[in-house]
């Protein structure tokens, strides 16, 4: 790869093939693949568990000292979505494993210059209309992390004793309720919108009837679960094992997006 001292290696976690040889003469594995929002719920199996269940059985059997998976803060929510369930299966997979130490990290919602998926995602249905329809009253709570902050968190692990067996929030500095994050993110891009409130239960069944009809609909439940609920994970422990420390989401905001806030917004809402 141009520009860092590494070897490239492509393979797919699907297949078998792929895994042989891989971890050969390796002491840490990093495991970040995974797929996060897709219209064939079938992937979260393939990839999610099925993917993560043979990279814990090819590190096993290369004698990896650490393997570090890479989980979600939407593990914690009172109703799973398929993704947080495949990504739980995926935490208890790395801990059944005795052959090697592990350690997992719960990324909260994750941003840098260019996006980060959901993030990205948010953001462009914000910026798609003059009145945006926003599920709920806003009130979730938020940990938004630079990704930059997510990347140190995840290097002090590798070959640290000290975060063998743990689990660890790699979240942002503060937290924040969802309307505000927001607003937040429109007026770092120089914009304002009115918000319209629509009811949770308005929203879910609008997204059951599109889920029918629709491939790839425009709403779906994963992506109210990501709005109604709280990710509000302390990152206190890895402050302390790892020495992580965050920004807020105003300082992360300020070094991503310095060259468009606008000042803040005076966004309206009405509840439908």
């Amino acid at each position: 790869m141009a520009g860092l001292d590494c070897e490239l290696i492509e393979g797919d976690v699907r297949a078998a093939a792929s895994i042989p040889g891989l971890f050969d003469g390796v002491g840490t594995v990093y495991h970040l693949a995974a797929i996060i929002l897709s219209p064939d719920p079938a992937l979260y199996d393939s990839i999610n568990r099925r993917g993560t269940a043979q990279m814990v059985e090819g590190a096993a059997r290369a004698d990896v000292e650490h393997f570090i998976y890479v989980s979600s803060a939407s593990v914690t929510y009172p109703e799973l979505t398929r993704y947080a369930e495949s990504k739980l299966v995926g935490e208890a997979l790395v801990k059944s494993e005795h052959h090697f130490e592990y350690t997992i990290a719960r990324p909260t919602l994750v941003y840098d210059e260019s996006g980060g998926q959901e993030f990205a995602l948010f953001l462009k249905y914000l910026q798609r209309s003059p009145a945006v329809p926003f599920i709920g009253n806003g009130n979730a709570w938020k940990r938004p992390v630079w990704a930059q902050d997510v990347v140190a968190g995840l290097a002090a692990m590798a070959g640290n004793p000290r975060c063998y067996g743990k689990t660890y929030n790699l979240s942002g500095g503060d937290r924040i309720r969802m309307i505000d994050l927001a607003r937040l993110m429109l007026a770092h891009h120089g914009q304002r919108r009115l918000f319209l409130h629509v009811p949770v239960g308005v929203a879910s069944a609008v997204a059951h009837c599109l889920k029918l009809i629709m491939k790839d609909p425009p709403l779906t439940t994963q992506a109210i679960a990501g709005i109604i609920n709280d990710a509000d994970l302390p990152p206190d422990e890895a402050e302390r094992d790892l020495g992580y420390r965050p920004l807020d989401v105003h300082a992360g905001f300020a070094r991503c997006f310095h060259g468009n806030q606008s000042g803040p917004s005076a966004t309206k809402e009405i509840v439908t």
